[in-house]
């Protein structure tokens, strides 16, 4: 479902700030698959997710989803392949719309563009059922500015306008982090709820590192622009944080230099 080949990216490149951010970085992933990134800072996990995105477009390499070619696709054009939810709950949605408008703007991400009204009578019915599954309330608020949400309530809602059109890929760029344990904790758990019944194939960056081992069914560790390290479904169940801190020392001749990773 996505394939990324050798694919290499270098920011300032010539002057004293050039940095790798990619290194012919390859990664493959099933339809279905869920896969945990993490890594140190500056290990190129949110390039990753742009270059996905089509935020940024790799210097060599390929960027193919479902089997088509798009690492030359813009953005816009990729979103309707695409779902992202961001860190920052402010940023997934739009805050002086309702609740209804921003479910009608991600619904017609997937449909073609027409002047026919984005709210219909059936399609409030349809944003009414889904809103249901989130089990936060917000079925009854259809018309409420989403500005005035909680940032729990927000991200969950990003998360929603994200999947419910079932995209190719879904990249969660460490989407809990900017939340209180309660409110991170409803999230997991909606995220591996949505991800399951819509069996999405879906790449997940975080800084929590229990987080990366109880979700998903493989993990990766990025640094320096790599994969430096991987665990298939079956040796996920058995790791433990002590173990991928001593595996990335043992890699890298270093402790992993990221409190967030360690303590989150």
């Amino acid at each position: 479902m996505l394939h990324l080949n050798q694919v290499f990216k270098v920011f300032n490149e010539g002057t004293l700030d050039e940095k790798i951010a990619l290194n012919h970085l390859t990664l493959a992933l099933k339809p279905g698959d869920f896969v945990t990134v993490i890594g140190s800072n500056g290990a190129g996990k949110s390039t990753v997710m742009n270059t996905i995105a089509g935020r940024i477009v790799p210097d060599i390499g390929n960027v193919l989803i479902d089997g088509n070619d798009v690492t030359t696709l813009p953005e816009h054009k990729r979103a309707r392949l695409v779902g992202r939810v961001f860190q920052d709950p402010m940023a997934g949605t739009a805050p002086t719309m309702t609740i209804e408008e921003n479910l009608a703007i991600a619904y017609s991400r997937t449909k073609p563009r027409t002047l026919n009204l984005g709210v219909t009578k059936k399609r409030k019915n349809f944003f009414k059922e889904q809103l249901e599954t989130l089990h936060l309330g917000l079925e009854n608020r259809l018309n409420a500015k989403v500005g005035l949400l909680s940032g729990g309530e927000r991200q969950a809602l990003s998360l929603l306008m994200a999947t419910f059109t079932e995209p190719k890929i879904l990249l969660l760029d460490e989407h809990t982090a900017a939340l209180d344990p309660s409110r991170a904790e409803l999230i997991t758990n909606l995220t591996k709820e949505i991800v399951e019944r819509h069996q999405l194939t879906t790449l997940m960056v975080t800084h929590n590192m229990q987080q990366a081992l109880d979700l998903g069914n493989r993990l990766i560790m990025m640094d320096k622009g790599q994969i430096i390290f991987e665990a298939n479904e079956e040796e996920k169940q058995h790791l433990t944080i002590e173990q991928l801190l001593t595996e990335f020392q043992r890699i890298r001749g270093e402790k992993l230099n990221n409190d967030r990773a360690i303590l989150g």
